[in-house]
């Protein structure tokens, strides 16, 4: 399953896993056989050939490991109906009459999901040959947290099964159902009939340090139980998802890994394995888990209760960067600036605006929009959050109570269908010659007939942009016709002489840029334009 961020790929071998890099510690490169080289204890001889030891601190072998922890991690086969959508993007199929593709021949490989051939073909329905979707197989891997059967893996691996089968080291074959999914995350509990199952723990209290070894064991390709060891390559990347900071590690991981566990050199889960960066869709050494404290969080209150509830103040928020800073004359003042209100959410009862930079919740300051957004969810529903804000330069205090948020399912809906389609037309030639142009944005009046082509209620107020220069930094930074200013400076603008007066103040403070909101296809972005002279 391909990720939301360019370039990750999520790991079932309908998707991909994390990755520790091939283990170093042990150089087989011939080396010269200098008489310093014994005489430090790195070169030594049985029979005649060359055996080299490890550098110190590197263990001597991870069979003890992996013996120790292998006995726990499965690997789950899921068969789920083919999305009709995904079908219809199959190069060379777009225009078929039905949602079927044919089989892969014995030359045809793997799609970048990691469905291993489409199984089904065209049925005939009752009477009049309706076509039935074909079924898919895919596999991941999963490991046993408790000995009466539940198992953590990927949501993504098992989001859409109709049938779930686990397969243990043993080659036992058990049917699983899930337990609970949690798409913010990635993460997925299951669980089997039986008990005294081999598992393993969650380590919350020790972490490793970056550099040290770590063990990754899985499914890749579908082959089974498969060990793969490297080093913690780095902790806190944010790879685009909103609730998880990453761990980056090195170990080859590879399709059908996704839901396997990393483990530390005492044998105990410090992440839970769901993507990596790949060109090609294969291990670069470059794979993500998400931590054992999250992911022990995540599956404790699947098992209680089946779902995961989050806080949620209704706003949608960018990152406040260093140029928007500048641009507001901020130094270097961090955190999320706001810019769309749900209309009736939480935020617009609680009288937080569009432009908003918020910089704590609660107490905890933030300086990203992830950090706000998890900060947030941490609240329960009813709960009182307490953000201080900046507006138009100054501080200010804002209570939201908090809502329930919405599945990441959900959301996505929301945010396209807000907004309306442009109807196009335009201005006459002779009216756009007329037109002020600021920053090389030429602007016009939102009047109704603009409103309404645009699909913009009555009462609307902004400065619509009749066309780009596109030699300027508002046409790099993708501004176009019929986009709508609506805030400069942290001020609502409606005209082109309150913009440019804007402009002509950011300019006498000595500021390089001016930020400015724009909206768009219902929706408001904020970004820093560069003022030129």
């Amino acid at each position: 399953m391909t990720s939301k961020k360019t370039g990750y790929l999520l790991g079932a071998l309908a998707g991909v896993g994390v990755a520790t890099a091939a283990l170093a510690g042990a150089n087989l490169a011939d080396q010269p056989r200098a008489e310093s080289s014994v005489d430090r204890g790195l070169l030594m001889r049985t029979s005649t050939a060359p055996i080299f030891a490890p550098p110190p601190g590197a263990p001597l072998s991870f069979a003890d490991i992996f013996e120790k922890v292998s006995p726990a991690v499965v690997s789950i086969n899921v068969t789920s109906d083919v999305d009709p959508s995904a079908l219809r993007r199959v190069p060379g199929f777009e225009n078929f009459p039905f949602d079927i593709v044919p089989r892969q021949g014995p030359g045809g490989g793997d799609d970048e999901e990691g469905q291993q051939g489409q199984q089904g073909q065209q049925g005939q329905g009752q009477g009049r040959g309706q076509p039935r979707l074909p079924s898919q197989q895919s596999s991941g891997s999963g490991f046993f947290i408790s000995s009466d059967g539940y198992i953590v893996t990927n949501n993504h691996v098992v989001e859409n099964a109709k049938e779930i089968k686990v397969v243990l080291k043993d080659e036992r074959e058990l049917d699983a159902v899930v337990v609970g999914r949690d798409e913010g995350t990635d993460l997925a509990v299951l669980k089997v009939k039986g008990n005294g199952f081999p598992y393993v723990n969650f380590e919350n209290a020790g972490k490793p340090r970056v550099g040290d070894w770590v063990i990754t064991v899985g499914n890749p390709f579908g082959l089974g139980g498969t060990a793969t060891a490297g080093i913690i390559s780095a902790y806190g990347r944010d790879i685009g998802e909103t609730f998880v900071d990453y761990i980056q590690i090195d170990a080859p991981i590879n399709r059908g890994n996704s839901g396997g566990p990393t483990f530390d050199v005492y044998g105990r889960v410090i992440g839970v394995n769901t993507a990596i960066f790949s060109p090609s869709g294969g291990s670069v050494g470059i794979g993500f888990a998400i931590p054992a404290d999250v992911a022990d969080s995540i599956t404790k209150q699947l098992i209680a209760g089946g779902k995961i509830t989050r806080g949620y103040i209704g706003a949608s928020i960018q990152n406040f960067t260093a140029e928007m800073a500048e641009a507001q004359g901020l130094g270097a003042q961090r955190g999320a600036i706001v810019a769309n209100v749900t209309p009736g959410g939480p935020s617009e009862r609680g009288g937080l605006q569009s432009g908003d930079i918020v910089t704590s919740v609660n107490g905890v300051n933030v300086k990203t929009s992830s950090e706000l957004t998890r900060e947030v969810a941490k609240a329960k529903p009813g709960d009182v959050l307490r953000l201080d804000v900046l507006r138009a330069g100054k501080r200010k205090a804002v209570e939201i109570r908090s809502g329930v948020r919405p599945t990441e399912r959900e959301l996505a809906a929301n945010d396209n269908q807000q907004g309306g389609a442009n109807r196009g037309g335009g201005d006459k030639p002779d009216a756009q010659a007329q037109r002020p142009v600021v920053l090389g944005l030429a602007l016009a009046p939102l009047d109704e007939a603009s409103r309404r082509r645009l699909n913009l209620d009555p009462g609307f107020k902004g400065l619509l942009i009749a066309s780009v220069d596109q030699s300027s930094d508002a046409a790099q930074r993708g501004l176009r016709k019929d986009d709508i200013l609506v805030q400069a400076n942290g001020e609502p603008v409606t005209t082109a002489a309150e913009f440019s007066a804007a402009v002509a103040s950011a300019k006498k403070a000595g500021r390089q840029s001016i930020l400015v909101g724009v909206h768009r296809g219902g929706r408001t972005s904020f970004l820093p334009l560069k003022i030129s002279g």
